[in-house]
């Protein structure tokens, strides 16, 4: 997965540090006079206030074998975000976009998750927003500065940095931040044949927004613009894309590959997202990647337009929802903070949300559907939690009008369906349910994180057909002893179960109506592991700082023989360098080996090898002092 940054590594403290508590220090601030009855007595003159400290420059080069970041050099003035009426987290009224999904702060975050802290962190539940999250480094950051575990503030310091104008003093009005946040251009070459192909062979890029890709000289060149002011917010990230003509499939490949799909392969369906029928023409378009307009509600964000969604608490895909495919425009509503109901958390714990609705693109049969995800997520202790989730595809011209009554249909029906209804005005749609939980183990609370992604089509869920469920489980070790910088992650993935030997395709992200299943513009929304598929990923991450890292991963896929004939395979080795070059430029570079096997598509072992550099600026926000509302 590639991550991207928001903010430089080094830039001055605005805030001045508190001192850290020590044994001596008193439990509680300076007292108060006590109250005098006597209204006549003249007050006592208020004393002066003394001036704050001056504040503390981190270092850029630390002397040899001193830390890079001390307790008293990290930003201390932050008030915690304090218990509400209902013992949980305040709420406040203020706006804020959402982070991507591909950014620097996930991995970090989850890294502090995975040492113990930020436990109000809903793994399952991304993107999050930029307020949000300074929330929860809030509620952790007594508890991190007062621990010995250095890697934690490091990380800390750079993320309360990331989100130093998300922080409001009391009392201040609302400023208008607003202008560009990043600027990037990423140039990759790509040597040997490639797999583009989601929905049945593979994909030699995976997680990328489904961004075009072929052999040659590729380039995305784009920005980023965030807006926000009281309870609005406008986040807008746009850019070009440009891939080389490619060769693509053959008619009798296309053909065999639409026929497995029970798709003729006739008429419109000639040209279809999901099959890379060649010649591919060069892709040259402009794209929003994100175009988000959202109000603040009572810890909700409400918006429209074009926005990230990762729905599961693996690192390397998410089951019900990924960043694989370009993002949908839709209409959500999204529970951003905590809940806190009373009597019913203190059973489930804290409770977050997610709904949203829209449309899918690059569907032929039957053209046009449409599609809602709801998920709630609970955590019934700091160190467990769990999710359910359903996404329902439906309509589409010829099928089923989309309308209220067939939305509420699928929307409350979990009854099975039989032909009839399928294939009539009244089927409840494609259903997918996924069940998420994420557990940091015993003994090992401050080092090991368990965590299960689970999916099954058609059912209520998994728990009540595990056979025919779908699986990417996970283990995180947030860093490892006397290697403290150092994290390792292994995931492993299998969407072919066992009830059949042989489901052709058929089980999960497919549909006997929706045939063109889980995707938009052709690639799949959840899982890059796809149809009928086994395999994994593990990366091994050195943290140079607390945004910066190098990181080895494999890959490997098989996708079954009764699926495709002959079955694929694919192996790959990725070296990924993130590095900061001063206060506003971050480089990303990273080099891919695969080797691949799809005797279907191409006589014997195939290989390929990308390399890309992404150069970020981020230039400095503009800001307006707020005005009362």
């Amino acid at each position: 997965m590639t991550f991207s940054s928001s903010l430089a590594q080094t830039a001055p403290a605005p805030f001045p540090a508190a001192p850290i508590p020590t044994d001596q220090s008193p439990a509680v601030g300076p007292s108060r006079p006590a109250y005098d009855p006597d209204i006549d007595k003249v007050p006592e003159a208020k004393p002066i206030p003394e001036p704050a400290p001056p504040p503390v420059v981190i270092h850029e080069a630390p002397p040899p074998g001193k830390p890079k970041y001390t307790p008293q050099e990290i930003f201390t003035a932050y008030e915690p975000y304090g218990p509400g009426p209902m013992g949980g987290a305040q709420e406040d009224n203020l706006g804020s976009v959402y982070i991507p999904v591909d950014s620097w702060v996930y991995p970090e975050m989850m890294r502090l998750y995975g040492m113990g802290y930020v436990d109000t962190a809903f793994l399952s539940l991304r993107p999050w927003t930029r307020r949000s999250v300074l929330h929860m480094l809030q509620e952790s950051q007594s508890e991190i500065l007062a621990g010995d575990n250095q890697e934690a503030q490091a990380i800390l310091a750079i993320l309360l940095r990331e989100l130093s104008d998300e922080r409001m003093d009391d009392g201040a009005q609302p400023a208008l931040f607003y202008g560009t946040q990043t600027a990037y251009t990423r140039m990759m070459g790509i040597g040997g044949n490639t797999l583009r192909d989601s929905y049945h062979l593979g994909q030699t890029l995976v997680n990328d927004y489904g961004r075009p890709y072929e052999k040659g000289f590729n380039n995305v060149t784009g920005f980023s613009s965030r807006n926000e002011w009281w309870r609005f917010s406008l986040n807008v990230r746009g850019e070009y894309q440009h891939a080389p003509r490619g060769t693509g499939y053959s008619q009798t490949l296309s053909a065999y590959l639409s026929n497995q799909d029970e798709i003729p392969f006739s008429g419109f369906n000639l040209n279809q997202a999901t099959i890379p029928t060649g010649p591919v023409a060069a892709q040259n378009p402009f794209r929003l990647v994100e175009a988000t307009l959202s109000f603040h509600l009572l810890g909700h964000e409400i918006s429209g337009g074009k926005s990230d969604a990762w729905l599961g608490p693996g690192m390397g895909g998410g089951m019900a929802w990924s960043n694989n495919a370009e993002n949908i425009y839709s209409f959500r509503i999204n529970r951003v903070e905590p809940l806190y109901i009373p009597l019913l958390s203190r059973v489930v714990g804290p409770v977050r949300y997610d709904f949203f609705y829209g449309s899918l693109k690059g569907h032929t049969a039957p053209n046009d559907p449409w599609v809602h995800s709801e998920i709630f997520s609970f955590a019934p202790t700091a160190n467990f939690q769990f999710g359910f989730q359903r996404t329902i595809i439906f309509g589409g011209a010829g099928h089923e009008p989309v309308t209220l009554h067939t939305f509420l249909k699928g929307f409350f029906d979990i009854n099975d369906t039989n032909e009839a209804e399928k294939y009539s005005r009244n089927d409840p749609g494609a259903r997918y349910s996924s069940v998420t939980f994420s557990y940091r183990l015993p003994l090992l609370r401050r080092y090991a994180t368990f965590y299960t992604d689970t999916e099954t089509h058609d059912d209520i869920t998994p728990i009540s057909a595990p056979r025919r469920a779908a699986y990417r489980p996970g283990l995180y070790l947030s860093h490892i002893p006397k290697l403290n910088k150092l994290d390792f992650r292994a995931e492993a993935v299998v969407t072919d179960f066992s009830t059949h030997a042989s489901n052709g395709g058929g089980g999960n992200y497919y549909e006997v109506v929706q045939r063109q299943g889980y995707t938009n513009k052709g690639f799949i929304m959840g899982d890059w592991i796809g149809r009928e598929g086994k395999g994994g990923q593990a990366w091994l991450t050195y943290h140079l700082s607390g945004n910066e890292w190098v990181q080895l991963e494999y890959l490997n896929k098989k996708s079954a023989k009764d699926f495709i004939p002959g079955g694929t395979t694919q192996n790959q080795f990725k070296l990924d360098v993130v590095k900061r070059i001063g206060k506003d430029f971050e480089a990303h570079g990273w080099v891919q080996y695969e080797r691949w096997k799809a005797p279907v598509y191409l006589p014997g072992l195939q290989s390929d090898t990308t390399a890309a550099v992404q150069l970020t600026w981020h230039p400095k926000l503009r800001a307006a002092a707020g005005t009362d509302q």
